[in-house]
């Protein structure tokens, strides 16, 4: 019998969507070796010159435009596409899905972005028989995720499944799976493991992270935080953010045995491992890790629409708070120096049992299973 075929459809909107197909599917692996899983950013493998530009497009909007963005995630909340949109869609960006489809021949199909979402609805419509199974990558449910034509749900959690049946979604057709991570994040290092593992000193560790496009904390805080660097050893994760990674280096105030820069690195499970508090953008990604190795977490910069939302569900379950001014940092560096055996017990007692950090792809085999064979 020949092993189970999922493709996995992505768009580089950011890099949470991805980030969730590229978990997913090694998780999948991870807890199954005969299946095989296929990744695709859709736009950018059937389009790789137009699809780069759009998607930079996409980012210098979200970094200069934040509250266009918003004011388009509300104005749209309850909505799906347009099907003359979605036809527009398909035409422009997508023509080639159905060769893809027919030539890969997947036992199902899981969409972590409303684009490819959308694109295999349509095509289902037009007699395409592969389940659709839609992994929502945030802790919301805006209306473009929705189409008829979706087997089942993946979300993030019981606030998530609510939103759609409050949309009219039948239960039958959400499952609660959690957001995948990396089986890297399945398992954890003590503190003064991950700390030597990296070079780094035994103490107090504080982590900035702004999501695969870099940090964007504003010079006058970064310059704020440098201060504290004979007391605290910060982390700058700074992704693709080329320009300020190669401005903290030549600046002296970063040129310090406590400060470490680093770009796009594989590296984030051991470094969370080894800091006692994450500073970061809500994404829903970013943010589902850190819960999983149960770190304190500081939100800044939310991107209207989802991350706002991403932001108000970690904050209600008392996974973090806002970094609302430079007297939240204070409160956070002043706890850590006194009181970090607190920060460290609580920290332990929030750590996630292996079975539900497996339960994503676990639930997902299940589901095709049920398929092929119910």
């Amino acid at each position: 019998m020949r092993k189970k075929r999922i493709l996995l459809l992505s768009e580089g909107f950011g890099t949470g969507h991805t980030q969730a197909a590229y978990s997913l599917a090694v998780g999948l692996k991870h807890i199954a070796p005969d299946v095989q899983a296929r990744v695709i950013e859709l736009g950018r493998f059937l389009n790789p010159t137009v699809g780069p530009l759009i998607f930079a497009a996409y980012r210098k909007t979200v970094s200069t435009q934040p509250k266009l963005v918003g004011l388009l995630y509300r104005k749209k909340y309850k909505k799906s596409l347009h099907r003359f949109t979605q036809l527009a869609l398909h035409r422009i960006f997508y023509t080639q899905t159905s060769q893809v489809v027919n030539h890969l021949r997947p036992d199902a199909i899981v969409c972590t972005h409303p684009f490819p979402n959308i694109v295999i609805s349509r095509l289902k419509r037009s007699g395409l028989h592969v389940p659709l199974y839609t992994l929502i990558t945030d802790y919301d449910a805006h209306g473009t995720w929705i189409d008829d034509e979706v087997s089942k749900y993946l979300v993030s959690a019981d606030e998530v499944r609510d939103k759609l049946l409050a949309r009219g979604i039948e239960s039958d057709r959400i499952v609660v799976t959690g957001l995948p991570v990396h089986p890297k994040f399945w398992s954890r290092q003590t503190q003064q493991e991950a700390q030597t593992s990296l070079g780094l000193k035994t103490m107090p560790t504080v982590m900035f992270m702004g999501g695969g496009w870099g940090l964007s904390i504003n010079e006058e805080a970064l310059q704020y935080i440098a201060e504290w660097r004979e007391h605290v050893q910060f982390l700058f994760c700074m992704g693709s953010n080329s320009k300020t990674i190669q401005r903290m280096k030549q600046d002296p105030l970063f040129q310090h045995p406590n400060i470490h820069v680093y770009g796009y690195t594989h590296d984030i499970p051991l470094m969370m491992d080894a800091s006692d508090l994450l500073v970061t953008k809500p994404g829903g990604m970013t943010c589902t890790e850190g819960m999983i190795k149960g770190i304190p977490m500081l939100f800044y910069s939310p991107i209207p629409g989802q991350e706002e939302e991403n932001c108000d569900y970690f904050i209600d379950h008392g996974y973090g708070e806002m970094l609302t001014s430079h007297e939240t940092l204070i409160a956070w560096f002043k706890r850590l120096q006194n009181d970090l055996s607190d920060v460290r017990i609580t920290r332990q007692q929030r750590e996630f049992p292996t079975q539900l950090l497996e339960k994503c792809p676990r639930d997902v085999l299940e589901l095709i299973n049920n398929q092929m064979f119910g």
